[in-house]
């Protein structure tokens, strides 16, 4: 396997640097932090740079928020600087990771994303007749630090890149809390064993990637799953065999589990593709898809918010627009031309 050394000055690099900058503020200019980091945006890069070069660089303190769409989970936004560092570090070591990805796992990578995923679910529903969904139990809270840490050292070989990832993952805020015992262990293992990556970094999304690529190897050359999907910790395996859906969910089991990860009891299920597969926001059906019901309803809900945000002058049509098109390039993909007919005759925008 081809090791990489000596690199970490690209890192480093001011081009670099900006360019991470340029990246972290997408969408986020006006906000008070990023706008106060680019007054001085210069002497915040070269006092960056310095930190990192010297390795006094410390990251800082996480926000911690929830979301409850479309379930309770715990978000964690990394200080602005910190996430130019996040950004700098990604821009270098992507391309060292991602050829060594498969073709069909889709998530925070270039060219793939949702919509390229469900589109690959299409076709290879077509081919087969039984599927296989599967879900990784709390998979973020659940990652381990030292076997992704031994992950980075198969092809790292640069002591300063590999201090810088270990010490963003081990600035990593607590997370939910993850009991669960593999083979070996000892009453204590579990409280011994750090765990947990925060869901909001651009690291967390890329190391995320990393830890499960063995797993997608496994699947993919050793289970000869030709039909075998992941986005993040949501796959999918399609066979004409139920019996051997069955027996790949067993290997997927124990293979995961060297990962020290479960699979989720209730949510791993084989079923006929033709009832239709719930993945990644769509009913996914071979001949056409659909919305999944409890995400037409959050689209309802989420209208009714920005009518009356509208309506009481708490936003502008400019926002309204931006969030409208943004659920419309969603909506698109599926067969919703008389869902988006019916919603929007429905719904009004005024000034009261």
């Amino acid at each position: 396997m081809k090791t990489h050394n000596r690199f970490f000055q690209k890192i480093c690099s001011f081009e670099n640097l900006l360019s991470a900058a340029r990246k972290a503020q997408r969408g986020k200019r006006f906000q008070a932090a990023v706008a106060q980091f680019n007054f001085h945006l210069e002497k915040e890069l070269y006092r960056l740079q310095e930190e990192l070069q010297t390795q006094i660089y410390r990251p800082g303190p996480y926000y911690e928020f929830h979301v409850y769409e479309p379930k309770l989970r715990k978000i964690s936004a990394a200080p602005y600087r910190d996430r130019v560092v996040h950004h700098a570090l990604c821009n270098v070591i992507e391309p060292i990771f991602d050829p060594t990805f498969i073709f069909d796992t889709y998530a925070c990578r270039k060219g793939k994303g949702t919509h390229k995923a469900v589109d690959r679910f299409t076709e290879f529903s077509r081919k087969n007749t039984y599927v296989l969904k599967c879900d990784i139990k709390k998979y973020f809270p659940s990652i381990d630090h030292e076997i992704l840490k031994t992950q980075f050292r198969r092809k790292i070989r640069d002591t300063q890149v590999l201090w810088l990832i270990d010490l963003i993952v081990d600035s990593s805020n607590p997370q939910e809390y993850v009991h669960e015992f593999f083979e070996g262990d000892d009453l204590l293992t579990p409280l011994n064993r750090r765990r947990g990556i925060p869901i909001g970094n651009l690291t967390s999304q890329f190391f995320a990637n990393i830890y499960l690529n063995g797993f997608d190897h496994f699947v993919k050359e050793d289970l000869r799953c030709r039909s075998y999907i992941r986005y993040m910790d949501d796959f999918v395996v399609l066979e004409r065999d139920k019996a051997r859906l069955h027996q790949v969910k067993a290997e997927m089991d124990a293979y995961l589990a060297r990962l020290r990860l479960r699979l989720h009891a209730h949510k791993c299920q084989v079923f006929p593709i033709k009832d239709g597969t719930d993945f990644l926001g769509y009913q996914v059906f071979p001949t056409h898809r659909r919305l999944r019901p409890s995400s037409v309803r959050r689209a309802r809900r989420r209208l009714r918010r920005l009518r009356e945000d509208y309506e009481h002058g708490k936003i502008s049509w400019d926002d309204v627009n931006h969030a409208v098109q943004s659920w419309l390039g969603h909506v698109k993909h599926a067969d919703t031309y008389g869902l988006r007919r019916a919603i929007f005759s429905q719904t009004i925008f005024r000034r009261s």
